[in-house]
């Protein structure tokens, strides 16, 4: 059920975010309703790692009497503020672009044009969006001066505006702080879902930049912090099937009787990744 008040839903983050669960959703509102009765009523869902904030945004959907709690710790709602300017640079570079076929290297006249338009743009420039619009990686740009020194652009420009978000965040409660900081205050609500997606262990984390600060004593902290009820995502590198059960072995009760689900989800065109989802209530 949705919030009467809200009636819009987005399937995927509304501003580009590398890391979003958009495959997940399916399963992850089945594992809600499963276990939050009704609209959600004396439930608190904390998205511990809330990167696009797009669980928070489907956990606020499905249970809109629950009070969810999204932890930005990528200042991801700041960039949906300024959605009216990044569309109206994304215009201007339309116009520069024109005749450039999509997916193609930008000829070095235009790609000159395209630095100086950025450069002059007089209003909030979104450093992620730019970056997925002039380059194929999939890493996150840390500043504008990283685009302006490629020896190389290409045309992967969005072919329309991004939609309104206004609503996105609608009822959610936005929090900034580190993992330890948050999980303290919740952590002895029986009522209370953690929702957790941290930086994945033994797998590649560039595309994340609260990934350098989330090592393996994170991981460690992080699990001496958890309990049910929680749900957890995962790389299938990341061995933490593999940890659970090691800890339910040494009697861990947190962890026994987990339950999972797996999807594999195309990467940057050029293949598939596999990411685990785990829960327990």
């Amino acid at each position: 059920m949705v919030s009467s008040s809200v009636t819009k839903i987005f399937k995927q983050s509304p501003l580009p975010f590398t890391g979003q669960k958009r495959y997940f959703i399916k399963s992850f509102c089945e594992v809600l309703n499963d276990n939050i009765q009704g609209l959600g009523d004396e439930w608190t869902i904390v998205d511990v790692f809330g990167g696009s904030g797009l669980l928070s945004h489907h956990a606020k959907r499905l249970k809109p009497h629950a009070r969810v709690i999204y932890n930005d710790f990528d200042n991801y709602a700041q960039r949906l503020k300024h959605i009216d300017d990044i569309n109206r640079l994304r215009q201007q570079l339309a116009e520069v672009l024109k005749g450039i076929p999509r997916k193609n290297k930008i000829d070095p006249k235009t790609h000159a044009l395209i630095i100086e338009t950025i450069k002059n743009f007089d209003g909030f420039i979104d450093v992620d969006c730019v970056w997925a619009w002039l380059l194929f990686s999939g890493n996150q740009a840390e500043s504008l001066n990283q685009i302006y020194t490629q020896p190389v652009l290409y045309n992967r420009l969005r072919k329309s505006d991004y939609p309104d978000a206004k609503d996105y965040l609608t009822g959610v409660e936005v929090v900034s702080k580190s993992f330890d900081e948050l999980l303290p205050e919740y952590v002895n609500n029986e009522k209370t879902l953690l929702v957790l997606d941290p930086p994945y262990l033994f797998s590649e984390q560039i595309s994340y930049r609260k990934s350098k600060d989330f090592g393996l004593v994170s991981f460690i902290k992080l699990m001496e912090l958890i309990r049910p009820p929680f749900i957890m995502f995962s790389n299938y590198r990341s061995e933490i099937l593999d940890y659970f059960d090691y800890q339910i072995k040494r009697n861990d009760e947190r962890f026994l009787n987990y339950k999972y689900t797996s999807i594999s989800a195309p990467l940057n065109n050029v293949g598939f990744y596999r990411d685990n989802m785990i829960y327990k209530f």
